[in-house]
C-alpha cells in the first residue's frame, strides 16, 4: 500500500484560485487561519511540559537553541532575535540556528537541510551541553538537518524538544518533548509558510514569552527589561515608571535617563518592590 501524503502536502481544500476574486482569496486563507489557534490549544499540555523543563534548565545557566530549515529556521530566528530587545535578555540565551548559516535568513541555500551532521556541527560551534535545550522545528517533520540535530542532542543527554505539522513525524521520534500541530492542507497545496509556519511561530512566541515571564524578566504585565532602542519605547517606559511610581512624566523621563532601564528605576525608587 502506498504511503499517504503528509497533511502539509496534501491537496488544498480549494480549487481553481486562480479564478477567485481577490475577496474570495483573503476569506478563504483567513478561513484556514482561523483553525490554528484551536488545533494550539490541543497541544498546550505538551507545550507546557517543554517550557517548564526549559525554565529549570534555564535557571542552572542553560540556554534554548531552535534548529531548523528554510521557514522553519527563520521563524526560529525571529523568536530568538526578538527576546533580547523584549526582555532585555543576552543574545546567547536563546539562539536560532538555520540549515546553511545565516545567508540563508535571506535566500533559500540550495540541499542545506539535507546535511544530517550539519545541525550538531552548528551546535558544537556554541559548546553545546546537557545543560541546555535543542528544539527541532520542521512543518514536515522530517527535514535531515532537524532529525540529526536532535538525534545526536539525545545521544549527549540534552533535552529535546520538536513542533512539525504532520503527525508521527520523525522529529517527534527523536524528541523527548514532541508537539504536533496538525493544521491540514495548505490554502496554496505545499505552502508551509502559511498555516503551518503561523502555528509555528504562535507556539514559539507562547514558549519564549513563557520561560522569560517564569524568569522573571517583567513585572505585573509590563516589559520593565526592554531595551530602549527607539523614541516609541523610551515613551512606553516612562509611561510604566508614571504608572507605577505616581510621578510626573517629567520626573518619570529623568529617572529613566539616570538609571537606563524601567527595572532599575522601580528598585531605586521604591525598596518595596518584589521585582
Amino acid at each position: 500500500m502506498a504511503k499517504k501524503n503528509p497533511d502539509t502536502e496534501r491537496e488544498s481544500l480549494y480549487s481553481n484560485l486562480d479564478k477567485m476574486s481577490t475577496n474570495e482569496l483573503l476569506s478563504n486563507i483567513n478561513k484556514e487561519d482561523k483553525k490554528v489557534a484551536d488545533i494550539i490549544e490541543k497541544q498546550i499540555p505538551n507545550i507546557e511540559k517543554l517550557v517548564d523543563v526549559i525554565v529549570s534548565k534555564m535557571k542552572l545557566g542553560g540556554r534554548l537553541f531552535y534548529i531548523g530549515a528554510g521557514t522553519s529556521g527563520r521563524i526560529g530566528i525571529l523568536d530568538a532575535s526578538e527576546c533580547p530587545p523584549t526582555f532585555g535578555v543576552p543574545d546567547n540565551w536563546i539562539i536560532g540556528l538555520i540549515a546553511g548559516g545565516d545567508s540563508a535568513i535571506r535566500k533559500a541555500v540550495e540541499n542545506a537541510e539535507d546535511d544530517i551532521d550539519q545541525a550538531w556541527r552548528d551546535l558544537l560551534a556554541y559548546d553545546i551541553s546537557p545543560l541546555d535545550v535543542v528544539i527541532g522545528i520542521a512543518a514536515s517533520g522530517n527535514t535531515p538537518y532537524v532529525i540529526g540535530g536532535l538525534k545526536k542532542a539525545r545521544e549527549n543527554h540534552i533535552v529535546t524538544g520538536s513542533i512539525a505539522c504532520n503527525s508521527d513525524s520523525l522529529i517527534s521520534k527523536q524528541a523527548e518533548y514532541p508537539i504536533e500541530l496538525i493544521v491540514g492542507p495548505e490554502f496554496l497545496t505545499g505552502s508551509t509558510r502559511m498555516k503551518a509556519g503561523t502555528s509555528q511561530k504562535l507556539v514559539l512566541n507562547m514558549i519564549s514569552t513563557s520561560i522569560m515571564i517564569k524568569l522573571g524578566r517583567i513585572y505585573g504585565n509590563k516589559m520593565i527589561d526592554m531595551q530602549l532602542s527607539n523614541k516609541k519605547l523610551v515613551k512606553r517606559g516612562v509611561e510604566m515608571i508614571v504608572e507605577e511610581l505616581h510621578v510626573s512624566k517629567k520626573l518619570a523621563s529623568e529617572l529613566l535617563k539616570k538609571h537606563k532601564s524601567v527595572r532599575a528605576v522601580l528598585l531605586a525608587e521604591n525598596k518595596n518592590l518584589q521585582i
